[in-house]
């Protein structure tokens, strides 16, 4: 056990220390319990960096860290608690000193509130305790309009909006954490759920996109500029414009006359940007659609993209790029992508993903591949910035707690100049920054939901037959030609079996996050009752079987149904722990 004498801390990480020690009674002592006592003081010969040193004294019986910036004293102590946590419960840990410094100067986290799923703010808080002990030194909550703008109530309708005294809220939380909450909207496209309302009609140039060019857009814009970054303590913003699909050939073609989508992007980039310099923010956006202007099939990875000169010179140099792939498994393709946003004149902010979207937990091992790969290609070409994602599409059926692993591997690549991190650290790790429940491997088993037998390689697989099997129709053979001929039904069944085993373990450790390993065991369940069942109906019916579906019709059916209904209620209990209830009515 540990023990750390808040009171004595540097005043700028006591608030952050007391929410950890609270929330972690598995690691920290109580009054009069022996314990290994932890002290903190900042390095000066260290800055203002991503680095720590950790001090071990008095034969093991404290540690003292040094660290430069603030999120590296959190990642300290993480590593402190993973080595806690490597020893085992009621073991006597062994601590060695230990130093790091990352070559990076943002870790960040961006995680998507706008897709059906709106985190509640105790679940924020608690992804930001865990990204706090990896490291991570920057968050972003992804609201294109779930954030309040006041005087417009169809702002975010019905949507669970985050209000602006709970914004505060979560950035004084994390600030005490070392980590700077960045507003993160949209400004351009993905602005559907606000333009489907009659009060912004005339701000319509298509479905998604805002209308470039006209006074009341940048009305809006700036009243949304300030309704997102006043909560936030940081002077950044990332004001999005990705994926703007048919910008300036929609209404603005019929007020505006056909002008290249270049200039109207440019010139629309350009307002946004002054009226973010006029309040001192630093606006960022994602750079796809340059790339998708200058490529003939509208693609952001088109080698034969080309992006014409005074395109290039009119881009503010002031503003940041991010340049998001998720998809390449190899290092290669990210560093030419790094030296493409280079060429734009732009130090290209990298943002990776963690798999989290069009499923129904976390495809982890293909998003160890594409992270591994996309950080090895940063340190490699010397990027100082970089985020992992964790998106919502579809609906955010998802557990957005199951990309933690993907979210530790990023923080692990951020503080090593190593090609590789270690299995067993990211064990230790987990629970160590995650709590007693977090168990690596059991995470990772989860995700063979969408690796049944014929997915050859989960690696390199970004499938999600879970989905399409268990929303198929029982009498539509969606999925029956892929599912021919393999096992699928004893592949779930097992994966099933070994989710409860895990989920049990969890819960008598006494942590709450284990309880959600519940969710892939239910769904794993009702794959194993549906994988066969149409096949066994179809043959029945052909036979004229009537014994055989009267059998299924009175056994195989109900059970179904049964582990359908617990599905539903482990899905539920889920959903309004981590989200507001908002969303769930349309799943």
């Amino acid at each position: 056990m540990l023990r750390i004498d808040v009171a004595a801390a540097p005043d700028e990480l006591r608030s952050g220390l007391r929410a950890v020690v609270e929330a972690r009674p598995d690691a920290f002592a109580g009054p009069g319990e022996p314990a290994v006592e932890v002290s903190f003081a900042h390095d000066r010969a260290l800055g203002d960096r991503l680095a720590l040193t950790v001090e071990v004294l008095d034969g093991g019986s404290r540690l003292r860290v040094g660290y430069g910036q603030k999120a590296a004293a959190f990642r300290a102590l993480g590593r402190i608690l993973a080595r806690l946590a490597a020893a085992g419960p009621g073991a006597a840990p062994s601590f060695e000193p230990f130093s790091e410094s990352s070559p990076f100067r943002t870790l960040g986290v961006m995680v998507d509130v706008s897709r059906n799923g709106v985190l509640r703010p105790d679940a924020v808080r608690r992804l930001l305790r865990c990204a706090a002990l990896m490291g991570v030194n920057a968050f972003m909550l992804y609201t294109e309009d779930t954030y309040e703008l006041p005087g417009e109530p169809f702002f975010g309708y019905l949507r669970g909006r985050y209000s602006q005294a709970t914004l505060r809220e979560l950035d004084a939380y994390a600030a005490a954490l070392g980590i700077e909450m960045i507003p993160c909207i949209q400004t351009l496209g993905h602005l559907e759920q606000i333009l489907q309302w009659p009060r912004f009609a005339p701000l319509r140039d298509t479905a998604s996109v805002l209308m470039a060019e006209e006074p009341e857009t940048y009305q809006l814009v700036e009243r949304m500029i300030e309704a997102a970054a006043g909560p936030f303590r940081s002077r950044r913003i990332h004001v999005g414009m990705d994926e703007a699909w048919g910008i300036g050939t929609g209404r603005y073609r019929e007020r505006h006359g056909e002008r290249r989508p270049f200039d109207v992007l440019n010139a629309h980039l350009a307002r946004v940007r002054e009226i973010c310099a006029r309040r001192g923010l630093r606006p960022m956006i994602w750079s796809d659609m340059y790339f998708r202007l200058g490529s003939k099939q509208h693609e952001y990875y088109d080698r034969e993209s080309v992006i014409p000169d005074d395109v290039r010179r009119s881009i503010p140099g002031d503003v940041d790029l991010v340049y998001w792939d998720y998809y390449h498994t190899t290092p290669d393709f990210y560093e030419e992508w790094i030296a493409r946003h280079r060429a734009l004149g732009a130090e290209p902010v990298v943002a990776g993903g963690a798999w989290t979207w069009n499923r129904l937990w976390a495809t982890l091992p293909f998003a160890f591949t594409v992270t591994e790969a996309c950080m090895r290609a940063c340190k490699r070409q010397g990027v100082r910035e970089a985020f992992i994602t964790l998106w919502g599409d579809d609906g955010m059926e998802c557990d957005v707690f199951s990309a933690l692993p993907a979210v530790l591997l990023f923080a692990e690549h951020g503080y090593t100049a190593a090609e590789a991190v270690d299995r067993e650290r990211l064990r230790a790790g987990f629970r160590g920054t995650c709590g007693p429940g977090a168990d690596f491997d059991a995470w990772v088993r989860a995700s063979a939901l969408d690796a049944p037998p014929g997915v050859d390689d989960p690696a390199t697989s970004r499938a999600n037959p879970s989905k399409w099997l268990l929303w198929q129709d029982p009498l539509l053979a969606v999925m029956d030609p892929l599912l021919e001929g393999r096992p699928v039904r004893a592949h779930y069944e097992r994966l099933a079996e070994e989710l409860v085993e895990a989920a049990q373990r969890a819960a008598a450790g006494g942590d709450g996050l284990g309880r959600r390993l519940l969710f892939p065991a239910r769904l794993a369940r009702v794959l194993a009752l549906k994988s066969e069942l149409r096949r066994d109906l179809a043959a029945a019916y052909r036979r004229g079987d009537r014994a055989a579906l009267r059998r299924l019709a009175e056994a195989e059916v109900p059970a179904l149904r049964a582990a359908v209904e617990r599905l539903w209620q482990a899905h539920r209990a889920m959903w309004m722990e981590t989200y507001e209830p908002f969303g769930w009515e349309v799943l």
